[in-house]
């Protein structure tokens, strides 16, 4: 197998496992939101509910098929896509430390229940698996295996 191929097989299987933890993320927000009645809390609730739908949108994005939808486009919407994942996991993750280090909105978190621990690695898991297949899509550069033509 050719190095490009392989790195196109491990870039889309990169995009594949961020989009899943990306959705998983949201889907723990919507669980905190609904079962843990996070949708009493003021501004935090409402926040959830935001992140649950952001994801889930981005993360749906992320595995559409987007050269059949709009070849001239996808690489551009994938990349901003990926952005926005990595966007919305890192922001979650610094949401959740400042809600246990201090307070965010008035809201306060204490311990590592089941439900943080899934949205730390999930949380994680984006961020990680994301910046892999942007980094293995080369987006906006160069690609290092392609010979330039001398002068």
């Amino acid at each position: 197998m050719s190095p490009t191929r392989t790195r196109t097989i491990l870039a889309h299987l990169a995009l594949t496992v961020g989009a899943f933890a990306l959705l998983a993320t949201g889907a723990d927000h919507l669980d905190e939101y609904t079962a843990n009645q996070f949708s009493t809390v003021p501004t935090i609730g409402t926040l959830f509910l935001l992140n649950f739908i952001a994801a889930t949108l981005i993360g749906v994005g992320l595995l559409l098929p987007l050269g059949r939808i709009a070849r001239r486009f996808a690489t551009r919407v994938r990349t901003l896509l990926a952005l926005s994942g990595i966007a919305i996991a890192g922001s979650s993750l610094i949401g959740l430390w400042i809600s246990e280090s201090s307070s965010l909105f008035g809201f306060t978190d204490y311990g590592f229940r089941p439900t943080i621990i899934i949205a730390i690695v999930a949380e994680a898991l984006t961020i990680a698996a994301l910046t892999v297949y942007l980094a293995l899509a080369n987006v906006g550069l160069p690609d290092p295996l392609r010979r330039v033509p001398s002068h």
